[in-house]
């Protein structure tokens, strides 16, 4: 089943004297239960791409569909509240809450779910589980390795069990070995089904999705 429809979509920037055109007709459909990968050179648009595809930059130009929604047809509280009901968030940089704990922090998106408070507890223990940090659920960001603090953020993107997990270079600030356990974290989940759309700067990454998508000055090679 065709979760993600992309088409033509194109979006520009005001770059004082000229418009910097970031994607040019860009065309993807995604599969769900996909793990895709988008590579290119910075400046290529990859970054554009994805933060279109998350509902949070509105295209110039074109159509994006999820689960047979069109994205950018919904405003405001709508859009708001798809992205919580449907959309993962993972970044390069971890985004944690420093006097939280890994469990406060994994509950966070949990905030505007209309759920019971144990409920919302144990969401985000089964979320910290499946990332292997069940047993570092009371600590401090800085109580936690680099790799362990973003299995944290991989545990708050998937605690609402979102319909697509995307992921923004999340392995950047990690040394190799550590990327590689966090890129066999991704592919575990995608194996139980999770839909995964990844930006890397990183071939060896790729080597873990089911496909890989090039961009080169905001088009697909």
């Amino acid at each position: 089943m065709t979760l993600i429809k992309i088409r033509n979509v194109t979006k520009q920037y005001n770059g004082g004297d000229e418009v910097v055109e970031a994607l040019r007709g860009v065309d993807i459909s995604i599969e769900a239960g996909e793990f895709i990968t988008i590579m290119g050179q910075s400046g290529s648009g990859k970054s554009t791409l994805l933060s279109v595809l998350g509902g949070m930059n509105h295209p110039t130009s074109g159509e994006v569909e999820m689960a047979g929604i069109e994205l950018y047809k919904l405003t405001g509280e709508k859009l708001a509240d798809f992205r919580a009901e449907n959309l993962g968030f993972v970044f390069q940089s971890f985004h944690l809450i420093p006097y939280l704990t890994a469990l406060e922090n994994v509950m966070l998106p949990l905030a505007i779910v209309k759920m019971k408070g144990a409920d919302k507890s144990a969401a985000a223990k089964n979320a910290l589980e499946r990332v292997g940090l069940a047993k570092k659920a009371d600590r401090l960001p800085n109580q936690l390795s680099g790799g362990e603090q973003e299995r944290v953020a991989i545990a708050r993107a998937i605690v609402n069990n979102p319909k697509i997990l995307l992921a923004d270079e999340p392995t950047g600030n990690l040394d190799s070995k550590t990327s590689e356990e966090v890129m066999a974290l991704f592919r575990e989940l995608n194996d139980a089904g999770q839909t995964v759309v990844m930006v890397t700067h990183n071939p060896d990454n790729c080597r873990y999705s089911d496909r890989s998508i090039n961009l080169k000055d905001g088009r697909i090679q």
